[in-house]
């Protein structure tokens, strides 16, 4: 798997943003952000598949990439370019689902659980938590770096850095082995999306 470049995720939330999420996003993808994923649990399934396409056309223009969490159907009715599992799910049945050429992501908290994903055929996890957060508080401690970079090295497929994630630590995840980071919050509550993924881009880059 090629990751999109820059090496960053954001995923949505719009509970979380004070704007129209729509107009977040626009100027997450003008400040640089190449890959998104819809997190919008709560959406019925037309209403999911209908945000997801409105978020790709917005996308197209910066040549970025959308995925969607969780909803495999969603996912193939909007034609998105992947789907985001839950920890447990059945990967193997997703593959079937969204084909051969369309990304499968699963999340993973420790290596155990990161191991497991790689071999049902996870093209990529994201780890979690990295570090300290309010939008992951139900997953135990904070693996810190240490944590993230023997997750990085014992796999082959591209380690996600997720949860606390910053323009002070986000080269540090890199550093660790992460082939890349997520970040929700930090982009959906930011008062400026676009000066703040323009800095983490920067970070990335460097």
């Amino acid at each position: 798997m090629k990751l999109p470049d820059p090496p960053l995720l954001v995923i949505t939330n719009r509970k979380m943003t004070s704007r129209p999420l729509m107009t977040v996003l626009a100027e997450a993808l003008a400040g640089g952000c190449r890959w998104i994923l819809v997190r919008e649990k709560d959406l019925s399934h037309h209403d999911l598949v209908a945000l997801t396409v409105e978020i790709i056309n917005l996308a197209r223009p910066y040549d970025a990439f959308v995925s969607v969490s969780s909803n495999v159907q969603a996912t193939v009715a909007a034609q998105a370019c992947g789907v985001h599992l839950p920890w447990g799910s059945d990967v193997q049945y997703a593959r079937q689902m969204v084909g051969p050429m369309r990304w499968v992501g699963v999340s993973a908290h420790s290596l155990a659980e990161a191991e497991i994903a790689a071999r049902a055929g996870a093209d990529y996890i994201t780890l979690s938590p990295i570090f300290a957060t309010e939008s992951k508080p139900n997953y135990g401690p904070a693996l810190e770096l240490q944590g993230l970079r023997e997750v990085a090295h014992a796999l082959t497929i591209p380690v996600i850095a997720l949860a606390g994630i910053t323009t002070e630590n986000a080269a540090d995840c890199l550093h660790a082995g992460a082939a890349g980071v997520a970040v929700m919050g930090t982009v959906m509550r930011a008062v400026d999306p676009f000066a703040t993924v323009r800095q983490l881009v920067n970070v990335l880059r460097r």
